[in-house]
């Protein structure tokens, strides 16, 4: 280390005195010129995507807003405010759920999608593909494939159509390639024929599929999802602050947990 410079190295932001430049653009260039969408494109990748490709990152980033307070994280959200937490507090309160249960699927999926692309490059038909990697994943990770089922939406979940019609738009126009959308549609043909009835792609397989076609690596997929996450934390988490309320708990002071230890109360 030659200066107290060096102890940071970015290729994200430089700044002087009246100048602020992201990945070597003057901000004043991209403010009103660049949707947040590309600015996402931008700090993460390095260059501008088109602007098909940030219409699709677009479209994946506003599916996964929100689920409703009974997702954990929302829920986490609106009780943290109750407690005192401010906004930013009760935001990083669901953000900190996000982990690989519940906010993970979509990295995992992107991650189960490359191995399968991988595997159809050096020359093996889809469907063995499909097969190997799903039993090398269920073999080495459980039973639930990451992207796929949904305890709530049955038979579809709505997001995942519209999602997957927009990268067949986009792939019919040569933006992207298809090859993640055909590897998503062959996992769940697989599922259905294994289990006997349909197994829907949800909100985690459809956007990882817009992740793979827009060539983004699956780690991005976790921070992309937090990131589109937060509007709805930060929507619920100030919409209880306008309703008030003290100390919410997940559910309401009438209802009692099942107690199985010694000498209950009757």
């Amino acid at each position: 280390m030659s200066d107290v410079a060096d102890w940071w190295s970015t290729e994200i932001i430089d700044m002087a005195p009246g100048q602020i430049r992201m990945r070597g653009r003057p901000i004043e260039d991209l403010i009103g010129n660049v949707s947040f969408a590309q600015m996402v494109w931008l700090m993460t990748r390095g260059d501008l995507p088109s602007k098909p490709e940030a219409d699709l990152l677009e479209a994946a980033l506003v599916a996964a807003v929100d689920h409703g307070p009974q997702a954990p994280s929302i829920a986490a959200a609106r009780m943290a405010v109750t407690c005192g937490l401010s906004l930013n507090g009760a935001m990083a309160n669901a953000v900190n759920m996000l982990d690989d249960v519940h906010g993970g699927a979509g990295e995992q999926a992107l991650e189960l999608y490359r191995g399968i692309d991988a595997a159809t490059i050096d020359g093996m038909p889809l469907d063995e593909a499909v097969a190997g990697c799903l039993a090398g994943f269920q073999a080495t990770r459980g039973k639930y494939i990451p992207g796929f089922g949904h305890r709530f939406h049955k038979p579809v979940d709505p997001r995942s159509p519209r999602l997957l019609a927009l990268v067949d738009e986009a792939a019919a126009n040569g933006v992207v390639s298809g090859r993640f959308a055909a590897i998503g549609r062959a996992i769940g043909e697989h599922l259905h024929a294994a289990r006997g009835k349909p197994v829907p792609m949800n909100i985690d397989g459809a956007t990882a599929v817009i992740y793979g076609e827009l060539g983004f690596p699956a780690p991005l997929a976790r921070g992309l999802f937090c990131l589109s996450r937060s509007v709805g934390a930060m929507s619920h988490a100030y919409e209880q602050m306008q309703q008030g309320g003290r100390n919410k708990g997940p559910t309401p002071p009438h209802y009692r947990w099942t107690y199985k230890g010694l000498n209950p109360i009757s």
